[in-house]
């Protein structure tokens, strides 16, 4: 009787073994080891300029088929029949104007307050193509200080800011584009799929960028949209709030339900996030309530990209969890508004939330920083000397 209680022990304990083993390799081949996954392979092609989107080689990426993006005949949309606006405007603050589409179940924080019927045209200097507007932020030569950054395609500047009598230090990035294009996102390993991360560092100096930091970590999950450099990856619903940053330069924030991938290429979306939530409403003004839980909505380290207007941005990184006290959501969407952004965004943040500036990190990541799927550079695209 005593044999066979301790055979069944034996079994059970066996059992309980293998079940263990299986489950820690299904974590590794699923979770944890890197994984390329399939893409949509949809190019959009910018209609403001004749040459296909191509990779180093030349080439299209692999997999990829190139869809012609709509050429429109302005810079403005006139939005109809919208059941729930989008929150970012073309043109700056007093317009609220942006694209969009029918949507249910919002989540992110958006809580958008203006009615639909509010969004229509931009006024007529939002025309102004972004390779003529800031014309004068720009140099014949490539210059470089501490702090800056200027040639005939980019201009940067970077300042170390503190916020409420010191406790909170950031560092802003503002950023002028002739060539939207210069605006581009790395993958871990140039590869798309789930368990790649490199560190924003080794992304940038890879990229030959001038400033980049961490993105959306779109491989941490299968929701959402990802387009980077005018591939779209991938497009699955998504309760997040998504933001695309479009050819033209414009930049829209939109509930993911309201998301449309026919609308992306008509648009000629460049680049779309899934992160979120918004931290602007669709007038420019500051949030005060998010649809997320207090942990993520207390103060931590922020990434966060800032749209002023078409050529216009800039990317915000928020230490935390160290001498700076890090920065709520209802902070950072205040310090946004503050900065007369019409349109922001906020993308991972934690220990992913990391600055590098001429190939060095600027700010002090928490716990030392981690490994990404992603980041945003800025880098040329021209060559200057």
């Amino acid at each position: 009787m005593r044999e066979k209680k301790h055979r069944l022990l034996r079994n059970l304990l066996l059992d309980i073994l293998l079940t263990g083993v299986a489950l820690v390799i299904f974590a590794l081949f699923h979770h944890v080891l890197p994984r390329q996954q399939q893409s949509m392979g949809i190019v959009i092609a910018n209609p403001y300029k004749t040459e296909t989107p191509a990779d180093e080689s030349g080439g299209l990426p692999d997999g990829a088929y190139l869809i012609a993006s709509t050429d429109r005949t302005s810079a403005s949309t006139v939005i109809s029949d919208v059941s729930a606006p989008v929150l970012a405007a073309k043109g700056g603050r007093s317009t609220g104007s942006g694209r969009g589409g029918t949507t249910s179940g919002q989540k992110g924080g958006s809580a958008l307050t203006e009615d639909a019927s509010d969004i229509g045209d931009t006024d007529e200097g939002d025309l102004t193509p972004i390779s003529e507007k800031f014309a004068d932020q720009y140099t014949d030569t490539v210059i470089v200080t501490e702090n800056s950054y200027s040639s005939p395609d980019i201009s940067i500047t970077v300042t170390e800011e503190t916020t409420q009598n010191g406790k909170i230090t950031y560092y802003l990035a503002d950023i002028y584009v002739r060539d939207i294009t210069c605006f581009q996102s790395a993958l871990a390993r140039n590869t798309y799929g789930s368990g790649f991360r490199d560190s924003i560092l080794d992304m940038a100096v890879l990229n030959d960028a001038l400033l980049a930091v961490n993105g959306d970590y779109y491989g941490n999950t299968n929701e959402g949209v990802v387009i980077r450099n005018g591939v779209i990856y991938r497009a699955n619903r998504t309760s997040c709030d998504v933001c695309v940053l479009y050819y033209d330069g414009s930049m829209a924030v939109m509930p993911g339900s309201a998301f449309s991938v026919e609308d992306a290429i008509a648009d000629g979306a460049w680049q779309a996030w899934t992160f979120g939530p918004a931290l602007l409403n669709t007038d420019g003004s500051a949030l005060t309530s998010f649809a997320s839980t207090g942990r993520l909505i207390s103060a931590n380290p922020r990434t966060a990209i800032g749209y002023y207007e078409p050529g216009h941005y800039c990317l915000v990184v928020v230490d935390g969890r160290g001498e700076s006290a890090g920065i709520s959501l209802p902070e950072l969407s205040q310090l946004f508004y503050d900065l007369g952004c019409a349109a922001a965004y906020n993308l991972d943040g934690g220990n992913s939330s990391i600055m590098v500036w001429q190939d060095a990190v600027i700010n002090a990541p928490s716990g030392g920083g981690r490994e990404s799927s992603d980041a945003l550079l800025i880098a040329e695209v021209n060559a200057y000397e």
